[in-house]
């Protein structure tokens, strides 16, 4: 799935490239599966903006993704690969033999025709699920759950993997994608393989017109604000700040740590990578 590039007669298209969609079937999706989504614009059920310069974009309908994969023992067969406005990854269209129809993450390699299954005795191939329990060491895997039943949480978005380190007594322990190893309860599910669409990372947005589709309005630098707007904001001429940078409220940034759930830190192994 290559990004496709365009011959610059316009400055937007001289940076610019999107994907080539080559591996899209279809370019509808099941009605029955899917259902409104309100653009929120940053506000929360009281109508604050709790998320600033978020807003306008693209009208989409949400897709509903079978993120528990809660069929055990009955095969499915991939019927299209298509494209999900909603996510990065792509999303592939399941028949199973009972005659129910779902959504789920399209791993990397997956096809039209393929069969896919839930099962802990299903064969360790990309788009087949099974609990933690069954993944052999080294096994790259996505979509993850945190806790059994809950559904996949980790690792969903294009590109992303965890792999399967190593297994003590009722956990498995999971690199992420951040590099920080983790715990899991062996009765997690996960999907093997590694989430398709692996260009995304690489396309380039070209514009600023194209961040006003995705909902993303523009976002004002701080030392650009006159001081009563930003603690960095006001003096002459240009000024870069002239403290270490903080947020509109005065707190601090860029390195900052605002973790405070000390309760999911005994699940920890190792932190992740320094960056």
């Amino acid at each position: 799935m290559p990004l496709k590039t365009f011959r610059p007669i316009t400055p937007t298209l001289r940076f610019r490239s999107v994907s080539d969609f080559a591996e899209i079937t279809s370019s509808k999706p099941v009605k029955s599966l899917t259902e409104p989504l309100r653009d929120k614009g940053g506000r929360n059920n009281q109508g604050r903006t709790t998320m600033r310069y978020r807003g306008g974009g693209h009208k989409r309908r949400y897709r509903i993704i079978d993120f528990r994969r809660d069929k055990p023992g009955v095969p499915g067969k991939v019927a299209t690969i298509e494209y999900d406005p909603n996510r990065s990854a792509r999303i592939a269209l399941i028949n199973y033999a009972d005659g129910d129809r779902r959504y789920v993450i399209a791993p990397v390699g997956m096809q039209v025709g393929d069969s896919i299954m839930a099962s802990e005795e299903a064969d360790v191939r990309p788009g087949n699920s099974m609990s933690l329990k069954a993944v052999p060491l080294g096994t790259p895997v996505h979509s993850v759950e945190l806790f059994p039943g809950r559904g996949a949480q980790v690792a969903r978005s294009a590109g992303a993997q965890c792999q399967v380190v190593a297994k003590e007594g009722k956990y498995a322990q999971l690199r992420m994608p951040s590099g920080e190893v983790r715990k899991f309860n062996l009765k997690c599910r996960a999907v093997i393989g590694q989430v398709g669409n692996l260009d995304h990372e690489n396309i380039q947005i070209g514009k600023a017109g194209r961040n006003r589709w995705l909902g993303r309005r523009p976002h004002v630098r701080g030392v650009a604000k006159n001081p009563v707007d930003h603690p960095m904001g006001g003096g002459e001429g240009k000024a870069s700040g002239g403290r270490h940078p903080t947020t509109p409220w005065g707190k601090p940034t860029k390195g900052y740590k605002t973790r405070r759930n000390k309760a999911t830190s005994k699940w920890i192994v190792r932190r992740r990578k320094k960056k």
